[in-house]
Formats: C-alpha cells, sequence, structure tokens
C-alpha cells in the first residue's frame, strides 16, 4: 500500500521536475521563440491532462472539451480585459463588469469555476449517456456554445475577434498550472473515485450491479476536467491576447484529441508526454513551411505538411501500440512496478 501511494507521488514528482527543467531551461538561454514554444506547450500540458482527467478515467471521447475552454476565456476577458476597451468591444456587459478589473489570478479561478459549474449542470443530464452517444452529445454541446458566444455580441463581440486582454502568462505560470494539473490529475486517478471510474469502463453493468454511482462519478469527473480545460482556454487567452470563438473549435478539439490519443489516454504522463511532442512537431514543421535557413540555404516545405506529418504520426504510432506511446504506464523511475 506504501509502495503504491510512493509510486503514484513519484509520477508527480517526475513530471514535475521535468517542467521545472524545461523552465531553468528558458531562464538560461533567454530566447523568446523558446519561452513562447515552452509557454504554449505548458497550456497544452493543463489542457490535455485536464481532458486526460475526464476521457482516461470514463472511457468516454469528449468532443466538447474546447466548449469549456471558451466559457472560461471569456469569462476571464469579461473580468480582466481593461476597463476602456470593454464598451467598444463588449458594450452588453453590465456596468460592474466594465467597470471592474479584476487581478489576473482570482479572475481565472472564477472563469475556471463558471466552466466547471456548467459542466457539472450539462454533465447531470448527458453523462447519463455512454459511448459514441456521449461523444456526440458532448459534440452537440459545443456546437450549441459555440453558436451562442457568437451570437452573443453584446458580451462577446459576436464572430469577430476581442482583443485587449493582459499579457502576463509567461513560462513561470505555465509551469505552475501544469505542475498543479498533474497533481490534480495524479490524486484522482489514485482515489477511490476515480479507481471506481476506472472500473466501470471496462465493464458497466457490472459496476452498476456492484453498486457503483458511475452517473456521479462521471459529472466528478467531468466537473474536474472542465475546471482545469477552462484554466487552459484563460491561459491561451492571455497568452495570445486576443479572443476569438473560432480559436475553440474543431481545429483545437482535434488537437487536443491527438495529443491525448498520441501519448496515452490512460496515463497522466502520456497526456504529458502527447501535448508536449505533439506541439514540438507542429512548431517545427510549422518553421519549416515558413523557411528556415541553414550556412545560407532556406529550406521550406509546401504549406499543410504539419498536418500531414501529424497525421501519418498518429497513424505509426497507433499502428504499433494501440493505446498510445505509453499506453496506461507512468513515469515512476526510480521505483519500480506499475500502476492501477
Amino acid at each position: 500500500m506504501l509502495l503504491s501511494a510512493l509510486r503514484r507521488y513519484a509520477v508527480a514528482m517526475n513530471i514535475a521536475l521535468a517542467i521545472g527543467f524545461a523552465y531553468a531551461v528558458c531562464l538560461v538561454i533567454r530566447s523568446p521563440s523558446l519561452n513562447r514554444f515552452v509557454t504554449e506547450a505548458l497550456i497544452y500540458v493543463v489542457a490535455v491532462v485536464g481532458l486526460q482527467i475526464f476521457v482516461g478515467n470514463s472511457g468516454i471521447v469528449s468532443f466538447g472539451h474546447s466548449a469549456f475552454m471558451l466559457i472560461a476565456a471569456y469569462a476571464s476577458a469579461w473580468q480582466s480585459c481593461c476597463p476602456g476597451l470593454k464598451p467598444v468591444f463588449m458594450p452588453g456587459l453590465p456596468l460592474l463588469l466594465q467597470q471592474t478589473d479584476v487581478p489576473a489570478f482570482p479572475a481565472a479561478i472564477l472563469a475556471a469555476a463558471l466552466a466547471a459549474l456548467a459542466a457539472g449542470l450539462v454533465g447531470a443530464v448527458l453523462m447519463r449517456l455512454s459511448g459514441i452517444g456521449a461523444s456526440i452529445a458532448l459534440f452537440a454541446l459545443l456546437a450549441m456554445i459555440r453558436s451562442i458566444y457568437e451570437n452573443w455580441t453584446g458580451w462577446t463581440g459576436g464572430a469577430g475577434s476581442l482583443v485587449g486582454l493582459p499579457l502576463y502568462v509567461a513560462p513561470w505560470v505555465g509551469a505552475l498550472w501544469a505542475v498543479t494539473a498533474v497533481a490534480v490529475a495524479v490524486i484522482f486517478q489514485g482515489s477511490r473515485l476515480g479507481l471506481l471510474l476506472r472500473a466501470s469502463q471496462d465493464d458497466l453493468v457490472a459496476a452498476r450491479a456492484s453498486g457503483v454511482r458511475v452517473l456521479g462519478l462521471r459529472v466528478i469527473a467531468l466537473t474536474l476536467s472542465a475546471f482545469l480545460v477552462g484554466v487552459a482556454g484563460v491561459l491561451l487567452g492571455h497568452f495570445i491576447g486576443a479572443l476569438s470563438v473560432r480559436t475553440f473549435w474543431l481545429d483545437l478539439t482535434f488537437l487536443m484529441l491527438a495529443m491525448l490519443i498520441f501519448g496515452g489516454r490512460r496515463s497522466v504522463t502520456g497526456a504529458v508526454v502527447g501535448a508536449v511532442l505533439v506541439r514540438a512537431l507542429i512548431t517545427g514543421f510549422r518553421a519549416l513551411e515558413s523557411g528556415v535557413t541553414v550556412e545560407g540555404v532556406t529550406l521550406t516545405i509546401p504549406p499543410g505538411s504539419q498536418e500531414i506529418v501529424l497525421a501519418v504520426a498518429m497513424l505509426l504510432v497507433l499502428a504499433g501500440r494501440p493505446g498510445g506511446l505509453l499506453g496506461s504506464r507512468e513515469l515512476v523511475w526510480p521505483l519500480k512496478g506499475s500502476l492501477p
């Protein structure tokens, strides 16, 4: 029992050390491009680890988590976007919100809490479904939220871009939230709730017959997942400095799923590895599409190559390892053994 607990804590500690090492490299090298890549990768780590809490434990593939990122990102903008621009871009906001400038951290917490509340409310209905039915219902939720926010012009600016968000997301901010997300995911995975939820995905009928309250467990996992994914949406908005409803649509949805499946949906370590590797692939090939000069020779590849390379890499990994790169394995070194 003690060894199992130590192994589980080792997962969070090892990932935290890796994230800390990446941040230390940024401090030493002081390269703007490296800082941007590391920050962006850590934002996706928060998002994909948040997604893994639900998908990895419930077994339901979610096509709707971008909706929670959208809800939290705009909720943060309502609180922290500069007061001078709010009447221009969001004239329908109440006077209190137009004149309020909430500090970054409490604004992020409140925005993510709103996303979690929305997840809890819809989860009480949607989580009665299982398998592809639940996946399609979550996608329908994403489509509905997108339509609402695109037409809610007084509060969101509609289909246009919302600019003027404070740019406070640096590598250290991403690192702190990534470590927090990993710790939450590891604790939930090893908790009684996580174990019961994973048991239900293997045999739903047997789990219910044994007294497992599957609906409640799924709602808890979805709510916790939505909170962390919402934090990632807030970080993304304040990293770019602008928001658009289109940002949180299919491209982001399938990118997050690709990262999770690539690394291994049953593993917290796999979620982190998948997010970083896929982000590195996209960044590297995007640079090659723009042209990279090496010793006077400019190397370029055709536009759209990054999507092709990512698709090929996904196919190769899944052909050899259907469960992703890591499957259900976790980074427990220097301890030995596997986690349940």
